[in-house]
């Protein structure tokens, strides 16, 4: 498996570089892009994604956000599958996702790794079982990291809401008054090298149930990626996330 890491020069992307040398999924770097790289068609860089004509399978993309809509224009021209790793988009650069969706297989997930879509998975049945308790999630990042809340946050909030409808996502409660049953409290901490925790706790008043997930360090996400590629490679056009690798 050939692949394009975008966004190769960032601290996600060196990583990914460093498994796929490493020989984890049978990936190969096949360019590395990043707006700090200077062309160099003997060491695999390039700045942009179009100054790459060469042999590929997939494209991993850990860059911005804000370069949706290039990447997608790319992907869809060179009918290359797509995983998308970043967060933080705006609801038009989701379309532009949706719509190469349709002409190309894209794997979006605002977290890379499979432990987390378990998590997420548990934490849409344990909602289901205990439809009355209060929901609150906890996330925990380095001192660096830009979005609030989290996308992984937001994600484990709305594979919740699909087993309570009714949930409204309550992000960094900061006013007086009791919550209401309808509430799913998000609050977010930053500090010092934390990789990422993610918590949910459920309270009936007399239960508490506590699912939470803790990265060790940045080599899972990379992998997930790694995976997600693989699993795209010979799919159709759609769009897949992690709920297609662990069912």
């Amino acid at each position: 498996m050939d692949i394009i890491i975008n966004g190769a020069n960032g601290r996600m992307g060196r990583i990914v570089a460093q498994e796929a040398e490493a020989g984890f999924a049978d990936a190969a770097v096949a360019a590395r892009i990043s707006p700090t790289f200077y062309t160099d068609s003997l060491e695999n860089t390039y700045p942009v994604l179009e100054q790459f004509d060469g042999a590929a399978d997939v494209v991993i993309d850990f860059s911005n956000h804000a370069g949706t809509a290039e990447l997608m224009e790319y992907c869809v021209a060179r009918h290359l599958p797509a995983v998308v790793a970043t967060t933080g988009h705006t609801e038009q650069e989701l379309a532009l996702i949706r719509a190469a969706s349709e002409v190309i297989p894209v794997f979006l997930s605002a977290n890379m790794s499979i432990g987390v879509a378990l998590l997420a998975d548990l934490a849409r049945r344990a909602a289901a079982v205990f439809p009355q308790a209060d929901i609150e999630i906890i996330e925990r990042h380095h001192n660096q990291k830009l979005d609030v809340p989290s996308g992984t946050a937001l994600l484990l909030a709305r594979r919740i809401k699909e087993a309570r409808p009714e949930a409204e996502f309550v992000i960094g409660r900061h006013e007086n008054g009791k919550r209401t049953p309808q509430e799913i409290g998000i609050h977010s901490l930053r500090y010092g090298n934390e990789v990422g925790t993610h918590e949910i706790l459920l309270s009936t008043g007399s239960e508490t149930v506590t699912l939470k997930h803790e990265a060790e360090n940045r080599s899972l996400f990379a992998q997930g990626a790694l995976t997600a590629a693989a699993f795209l490679c010979g799919k159709p056009a759609g769009l897949y996330d992690m709920r297609d690798i662990v069912g």
